[in-house]
């Protein structure tokens, strides 16, 4: 019998790339988005369920259940991007993101659980993201939400360890995708004592960044290979060998040399 996947956020970008490769491997694969009538050639069976909809994920969880009987892996996809100096960021901006980036997959986790366990087993996979692992100038708010996922996974691994229901993390560095359209970025005071720095790191820089990231592909082959895997790893780390050593140094540096590191890197 072939797995079956749920996948949020699953009409571009890392998310399409994940369900498209799970299928061509057999898998029976299901992806979230805002509105499955804006992708008619998906091969992707998409479903309208917005990540901070309790009743569209209700409504999500409840269709899959009721045509399968059950959910194998959930994998929390759906995110949105956010820079801007923390002084000056708009709280319900920082709503917005907290929602979408972890409120939302954990209402989805909460979900699913109940699931797995009657049928005595489940994987679920949060994507999350290098920067939750340091603090990045004017990327401090979305480096938090992506942390806080990452510490969520550590703790449930522990708490459902007995149904058989195995949490991991997928944490990517910078690949080609469409997050730069999808990035909170209310913050445009020309006259703040931050925009000059903030406008060099990141404003202009978004979409080159986006543009010369790496290989979606690099993440569904990974994803691929976490399913068919007896004991999944807690953390799992996607991307070039900058960002990937960027991790070892803050594990092995004292956190001043580390930070001056980061300083020097961004001109600041």
């Amino acid at each position: 019998m072939s797995k079956v996947v749920l996948i949020t956020g699953a009409s571009s970008g890392i998310g399409k790339t994940i369900g498209e490769y799970l299928i061509e491997k057999k898998f029976k694969v299901y992806g979230t988005c805002r509105n499955p009538l804006n992708y008619p050639n998906s091969i992707i069976e998409l479903i309208k369920s917005n990540i901070n909809s309790i009743d569209e994920i209700d409504n999500c969880i409840s269709y899959i259940k009721n045509k399968e009987e059950r959910i194998d892996v959930l994998i929390n996809n759906a995110g949105i991007g956010f820079t801007g100096p923390i002084e000056e960021a708009d709280l319900e901006d920082v709503e917005k993101l907290f929602n979408t980036n972890f409120f939302g997959p954990l209402e989805m986790i909460k979900k699913v659980l109940p699931i797995m366990r009657k049928n005595n087993g489940g994987l679920i996979i949060n994507i999350t993201s290098i920067a939750g692992y340091f603090g990045l100038p004017f990327r401090g708010i979305y480096s938090a939400s992506k942390s806080a996922l990452e510490i969520v996974t550590e703790s449930l691994r522990m708490e459902v360890r007995n149904f058989n229901i195995k949490i991991t993390n997928i944490a990517p560095g910078v690949f080609k995708t469409d997050i730069v359209n999808r990035r909170i970025d209310s913050f445009n005071d020309k006259k703040s004592l931050y925009f000059s720095d903030y406008y060099r790191l990141w404003k202009n820089n978004n979409e080159h960044i986006e543009k010369s990231g790496s290989n979606p592909k690099m993440i569904a082959l990974l994803v691929n290979k976490i399913i068919n895997t007896k004991n999944p790893k807690i953390h799992y780390v996607v991307g070039n060998r900058f960002q990937k050593f960027s991790i070892i140094l803050k594990r092995l540096l004292p956190d001043l040399i580390f930070e001056k590191i980061l300083t020097k890197y961004y001109k600041l």
